[in-house]
């Protein structure tokens, strides 16, 4: 019997336990290399171990079990199979529609055995029947693409949009208008906001930036980067997937990552 490798991410130590429990009852070949509870943990440890298949708990501290997904897409390194994903989460009954729309393997909490047994036989399945690592991490892709973009209407509707940029140095705070950012990047627990002339520093998480940028005018490159289309002066592909942009006003260039650089198309 071949064997296979797993982890689970999951923040509630007693049900990540029990997962772990029918796992072993259910697919004795399947060893899980590790238990966290965070979503950075689970991108650390899924890109050092190389599972075959990730339980990523939707909400967790951290990165949300999407955002992992996301990151692990962006990252995993080439020439490695990359891993079957599935999703554990509490009763959601928009998020369980985007799921079974984009035929994403995904388990409800408390995770019942029968649901369970069914998700093994077609973890099973794929892991015998798949190809190369490209097929898993473009289906992996493209899965995310769409749910990545399926927000609630309700949701992007009722998010204000911004005008201006108000970043505080000290006892200054700096007026930057919108249409003078180049590009937003994520730093930590901050955003860089950088124009032509200068950066600054806004106590906001790209995650709460986002809603409040028109998609049309501020395209996401990379989960920690969103840049104003009119400043992307061409952009060149590489054999890996990424695509790297130059920017009318500044020096440096950007990475779109593979899950973003679809947007990079001739007309």
């Amino acid at each position: 019997m071949t064997t296979s490798t797993a982890l689970i991410a999951e923040d509630e130590p007693l049900l990540a336990a029990a997962l772990k429990a029918e796992l072993a009852a259910l697919w004795p070949a399947l060893t899980v290399g590790a238990v966290v509870g965070d979503g950075d943990s689970a991108v650390a440890q899924a890109l050092s171990l190389r599972p075959d298949v990730c339980f990523l708990d939707i909400r967790m501290p951290g990165l949300s079990g999407l955002e992992a997904a996301q990151a692990l897409a962006e990252d995993w390194p080439d020439g490695v199979d990359f891993p079957l994903i599935v999703f554990v989460t509490a009763y959601d009954q928009y998020a369980l529609q985007a799921f079974e729309a984009q035929a994403v393997d995904y388990l409800l909490k408390p995770v019942d055995r029968p649901r369970l047994a069914a998700c093994v036989e077609r973890l099973q399945a794929r892991l015998a029947a798949r190809g190369t690592k490209a097929d898993v991490l473009q289906q992996t892709m493209d899965q995310l693409r769409a749910l990545i973009g399926a927000t609630p209407a309700a949701a992007a509707a009722s998010a204000p949009r911004l005008e201006v940029i108000q970043a505080q140095v000290g006892a200054v705070v700096h007026i930057v208008p919108l249409a003078e950012v180049i590009y937003f990047e994520a730093a930590d627990k901050y955003v860089r906001v950088v124009t032509a002339e200068r950066e600054h520093l806004i106590r906001l998480s790209l995650r709460e930036l986002l809603p409040q940028l028109d998609p049309a005018v501020f395209w996401q490159i990379h989960r920690g980067t969103v840049v104003q289309a009119r400043c992307i002066v061409s952009a060149r592909r590489d054999e890996s997937g990424k695509a790297f942009l130059s920017l009318r006003g500044r020096p440096e260039t950007l990475t779109a990552s593979r899950l973003y650089a679809h947007l990079f198309k001739g007309m």
